[in-house]
């Protein structure tokens, strides 16, 4: 995974006290490389304690605004959200990869459209990237936004947000929900079925809804999934990226004893293993040292998608790539275990 580039951090804003946002700069050479639709997400690098870490997050910026700009969360026993949150300064430099994710909208200044997104507590980065571009960029179409978290005080952008409101009052709908505090013109509690009912059945019932965005924890996606179908809302309409995944993958490594011949292609060059078929394909990579592009390794971000050329494998779990895609022979490395005598994994043709 060779296309990292050491971007050094123009600006750092406390976005709460268990937030921050982090701006790149980046070199007139890199802009193209350096570009990115509304959604997606870059790569982070550094090593801690001698320890190589990559994390990914989410853009909260838009295409046109000039700016690369994510914001981190600090997570409790989290590794580089610590150091983010309290060490890291502006001028320093981190290693960055181009941006990249399906998570995206496409914008189109003819369209006139209803979009709505179920967005919870960091969750809200990538959908601000696409609220703000299509605020910006269809001028004849509407945003309806429903943003959970647990207080006012932890609502990540909840500033820039009521700003944006103003600005545009017939065009974007926010509707706050706090689950440990009642506010004034707010929901308590959680996204849940209710929620999105209110939303589809009451207060914006007369919206014709074209596109949903969920990005969150991965029971509120599958809840507000689910009420969607019950609403004969159809999958195509709908998009989601995890920011957590549960761990309950399948298990199926307990069934996989024999071993595999692997050959890996990544960055036009070949590596040929023998690996236990219950051995995740990306670890083994990882084992032997070949650059293999990833970031989260928890089958939540898209960075370590691969094509089977040969063979078959299986994934432990999967909540990203579409039937189509499966069937094309991509599979998130990440999950994947060997189940044919001889594999080839292509890092390269996707």
């Amino acid at each position: 995974m060779s296309d990292f580039h050491a971007l050094t951090i123009q600006d750092i804003t406390r976005e709460t006290e268990q937030a921050v946002s982090i701006t790149f700069g980046v070199p007139d050479a890199l802009k193209e490389t350096y570009s990115f639709k509304a959604g997606q997400y870059i790569t982070i690098k550094t090593t801690i304690d001698g320890k190589e870490v990559r994390r990914a997050y989410s853009l909260c910026s838009t295409p046109q605004s000039g700016n690369l700009k994510v914001a981190v969360k600090e997570v409790e026993g989290g590794t580089f959200s610590v150091l983010a949150n309290n060490k890291l300064t502006v001028g320093q430099s981190l290693e960055v990869h181009p941006p990249e994710g399906k998570f995206i909208v496409e914008p189109n200044g003819q369209n006139a459209k209803d979009y709505a997104a179920f967005a919870a507590g960091s969750g809200i980065t990538p959908v601000l990237s696409i609220v703000k571009t299509i605020l910006e960029e269809e001028p004849k179409s509407r945003f309806v936004l429903a943003y959970g978290n647990r207080t006012v005080e932890e609502t990540i952008f909840h500033k820039e947000l009521l700003e944006l409101q103003l600005q545009y009052p017939d065009r974007l709908f926010i509707e706050f929900i706090y689950s440990r505090k009642q506010e004034t013109d707010a929901h308590f509690g959680r996204i849940e079925k209710a929620t999105v009912n209110f939303i589809l059945k009451n207060k914006f019932k007369s919206h014709d809804f074209d596109q949903f965005f969920l990005c969150g924890p991965e029971e509120m996606i599958n809840g507000v999934r689910t009420v969607l179908e019950e609403n004969g809302i159809a999958k195509e309409k709908v998009k989601f990226e995890l920011f957590t995944s549960s761990d309950d993958g399948e298990e199926i490594a307990e069934s996989l004893d024999g071993q595999t011949n692997l050959k890996i292609i990544c960055d036009d060059e070949e590596f040929e293993l023998v690996i236990p078929q219950n051995k995740i394909i990306l670890d083994a990579a990882l084992d032997n040292d070949i650059d293999a592009p990833h970031s989260c390794q928890g089958g939540i971000c898209s960075s370590c998608i691969a094509r089977v050329t040969e063979g078959t494998a299986v994934m432990r779990k999967n909540q990203i790539l579409t039937d189509d895609e499966v069937e094309e022979g991509l599979i998130l490395t990440c999950q994947a275990l060997a189940t044919s005598t001889n594999l080839v994994v292509d890092f390269d043709d996707i």
